[in-house]
């Protein structure tokens, strides 16, 4: 039996989200009692209450919470999967691929260029997307293949490493740990590091070492949006900060001291796509990638084996 629709779970989180049936009636474009009577559909399919309904409120149930988290995920892969569905009905392949600006852009222009002259190549389309946005623009079906560095997520993807570099320490010239030669992670806890738009609390462990370190939550240093922000922070002696190495050789500073930390975890470049069945372009896309990396690591990173 089929417990509800798409546009049902619409209606639902639409209510869940105003907490208010007039004002959802309203986001929805129709009148309330349709919403109401869909959602009152829903729970007796499902044998339980969705919302307390109150004289002047309305709130979740347990259930409602529940079917609220899960509705988020199966519009977003119904609409992942209508984009997937339209792209391979082109007469054309046309692969879409994308990375962050910068170096992963600059890794990704390469991996495009040996790839576009292979015979039967299909067209490349690079699409140049913002701090940890990649992952999900193939979680959404926007794209077909990401160049991702860690930390990221990789549930729904299937992940095929390229290279990793070790992370250095960007210390302030006068800071006490400037003089030393080789850190561990221990040594950087309780220091401050910046802070990422939308950054995770495993994202946050791992820019500060606290991963390897076992420590507790940083300390939050300035909110930053770009390498450039980054290491002007720490010559400002506003933070530390825990980098791959190709950011320290790009970024020398009279300033800033670039200490080795011999147990932080590796920063890897990765190239990924949805899981499940690959289009044969996506497939000789990866394996270009591949033997490109294995030829010719980036300066100062290992190729990792296929």
């Amino acid at each position: 039996m089929q417990e509800f629709d798409l546009r049902e779970l619409r209606y639902f989180l639409a209510a869940a989200e105003e907490l208010n049936f007039s004002r959802a009636a309203e986001r929805m474009g129709i009148s309330q009692p349709p919403l109401s009577r869909a959602i009152r559909r829903m729970e007796r399919r499902l044998g339980a209450p969705l919302f307390h309904r109150g004289h002047n409120s309305v709130r979740l149930t347990a259930a409602g919470e529940t079917l609220r988290n899960e509705a988020h995920k199966v519009l977003e892969a119904a609409a992942a999967a209508s984009r997937r569905t339209r792209r391979a009905g082109r007469t054309a392949t046309v692969l879409t691929v994308t990375a962050a600006p910068g170096r992963s852009t600059e890794l990704l222009r390469r991996i495009a260029g040996a790839y576009a002259a292979l015979p039967g190549a299909a067209r490349t389309d690079i699409a140049v997307t913002g701090y940890c946005a990649q992952a999900a623009a193939l979680r959404s079906g926007e794209a077909d293949l990401a160049l991702l560095s860690t930390p990221f997520d990789e549930e729904g993807l299937r992940v095929h490493g390229l290279c990793s570099e070790e992370r250095v320490a960007a210390v302030p010239v006068g800071h006490r740990l400037a003089r030393r030669t080789r850190l561990h992670c221990a040594d950087l806890s309780g220091e401050p590091f910046p802070a990422w738009p939308a950054d995770t609390e495993a994202g946050r462990r791992y820019w500060s070492g606290q991963d390897r370190a076992g420590g507790g939550r940083p300390a939050e240093g300035p909110l930053v949006h770009d390498i450039s922000q980054l290491i002007e922070v720490v010559g400002l002696g506003q933070a530390l900060a825990l980098v791959p190495r190709h950011i320290a050789e790009r970024n020398p500073r009279p300033d800033v001291v670039y200490v080795p930390v011999a147990d932080a975890s590796p920063y890897r470049t990765v190239l990924a796509r949805p899981e499940g069945p690959a289009e044969p372009a996506v497939e000789l896309f990866v394996r270009t990638a591949a033997d490109l990396f294995a030829a010719v690591a980036p300066a100062g990173a290992v190729a990792e084996p296929a």
